[in-house]
């Protein structure tokens, strides 16, 4: 008789969360093929479907999203207990998945993930980057990275001790058929490349100084949906960019951006590294907040 096992449970979880096979199978590490025919093993187990499968869509059927309502809670219990048995290894192992905005995730690649992975060559990192905001538990991540101001209430976070700040940048190119804006109003008077946010809305600049705070609506010729494209177009002289100044620094230093209107845009939260509190935490995930914790330190030294 066919009894599913913890790789099945955790193959229908992983669909559920992505409802997506092709996703949850890159999730697993395996082939789509392989999570199918594990899904389809379980539900002929079962004598019901639980998910509707068309060729553009996955959800949970009624009787699917009561399996997985009650079945979750147990999974995380006997996952919680294979990490609490993998704590008590002196050799931290196993995987540990991160979700992060991308310039966060660039931020903390080299001086804590890479660093990280050097100090634990058994432990594997899946970094996975997106622009909205997700339940890292109910999506099977281990760790999130968000500025300050957006981790969850009930999650544990670290500081990063790395305020963040915006830059307002153009290039020289741009500059030799007008002035620079001195004040942010100055902005509708300029091209800008604008810039659309995970939800679809167009962002909005946000400016501050002495407790004045702006948001200028910008024009342009183009929009765009990612921050290395938008560099792209203003190291082109295409318009004026905004930006998270780490992501343009080396171009501001190298004379390839001009940066402006410093004085309206004040240092903000920093990046915190957050995760859910737990009982049994894994050697991996208790190495890796001791890795952060680090860094935070040394950051604000």
């Amino acid at each position: 008789m066919y009894r599913p096992g913890l790789n099945d449970l955790d193959a229908v979880m992983a669909v559920a969360r992505r409802a997506s096979f092709r996703v949850a199978a890159l999730d697993l590490g395996m082939s789509t093929t392989a999570l199918s025919n594990a899904v389809a093993k379980l539900e002929a187990s079962l004598g019901v479907r639980l998910f509707n499968r068309t060729t553009r869509s996955v959800s949970l059927t009624d009787a699917g999203r009561l399996f997985v309502e009650q079945v979750r809670p147990a999974l995380q219990d006997i996952h919680g207990a294979m990490d609490g048995v993998r704590a008590q290894q002196e050799t931290p192992s196993g995987t540990l998945r991160i979700n992060a905005f991308a310039m966060a995730a660039r931020e903390i690649l080299s001086p804590l993930v890479l660093e990280f992975l050097r100090r634990h060559p058994q432990v594997h990192i899946d970094l996975v980057t997106e622009g909205r905001l997700v339940d890292i538990v109910a999506e099977g991540f281990d760790l999130g990275v968000r500025v300050a101001g957006l981790v969850p209430s009930d999650m544990i976070a670290v500081s990063l001790g790395r305020p963040q700040r915006y830059a307002v940048v153009g290039s020289p190119a741009y500059f030799q058929t007008g002035d620079r804006p001195l004040v942010p109003l100055d902005l509708l008077g300029h091209r800008c490349v604008r810039v659309r946010l995970p939800n679809g809305a167009l962002f909005r600049w946000p400016f501050e100084k002495d407790g004045q705070v702006v948001q200028i609506d910008v024009d342009g010729p183009i929009t765009l949906d990612e921050a290395g494209l938008a560099r792209t177009a203003v190291l082109e002289g295409v318009g004026i960019g905004f930006f998270m100044e780490q992501d343009v620094r080396a171009d501001i230093e190298a004379g390839r951006l001009h940066r402006m209107l410093a004085d309206w845009t004040p240092a903000r939260a920093g990046l915190c590294l957050y995760y859910p509190g737990r009982r049994n935490p894994s050697a991996a995930l208790n190495a890796f907040i001791r890795l952060a914790r680090e860094l935070g330190a040394r950051a604000k030294v």
